[in-house]
């Protein structure tokens, strides 16, 4: 039987880009699969800088994998071929005390060890008393030990 991944999360501060870095703090872990060949997934949280910005709920965040590592591969759904016009008067945010949670697999010819997976979290966000609304995007770099 094949021994799980485990994993960290390393948020690396060179790496972040500066879209949202004003208004929110990301961190995120790895839970490995439950057993080989099950889908694990990245959670990543957002911490606000400022009580009046809100990620947005639609369209949600979304987690780019690097396309040159080769230790995970991405579970997510499809992203929706159109997305409603933002209202601000409808809009719905994310609960921040919540992560969001990608899904990931380990990948079947992934080496064994000690691995950094880059990634990309791009998320939606806006500032309701404002009146404005921005993309973000933060780069993540994870630790995933491959057994």
């Amino acid at each position: 039987m094949r021994k799980l991944a485990v994993a960290t999360l390393v948020l690396a501060p060179a790496l972040a880009t500066a879209a949202g870095a004003q208004h929110f703090a990301l961190s995120a872990s790895f839970g490995p699969p439950v057993k080989a060949g099950a889908v694990g997934s990245i959670a990543v949280t957002f911490s606000a800088k400022d009580p009046d910005v809100h990620i947005n709920e639609s369209p949600a965040p979304r987690l780019k994998l690097d396309p040159e590592q080769h230790v995970l591969v991405d579970k997510q759904a499809p992203s929706p071929a159109r997305v409603e016009p933002f209202d601000a008067e409808k809009a719905r945010y994310l609960d921040l005390a919540l992560p969001v949670t990608f899904p990931v697999g380990i990948a079947p010819d992934a080496p064994k060890g000690r691995r950094e997976v880059k990634a990309n979290v791009t998320y939606f966000y806006c500032s309701k008393s404002q009146g404005w609304c921005r993309k973000g995007s933060t780069d993540v770099e994870v630790t995933v030990t491959v057994p």
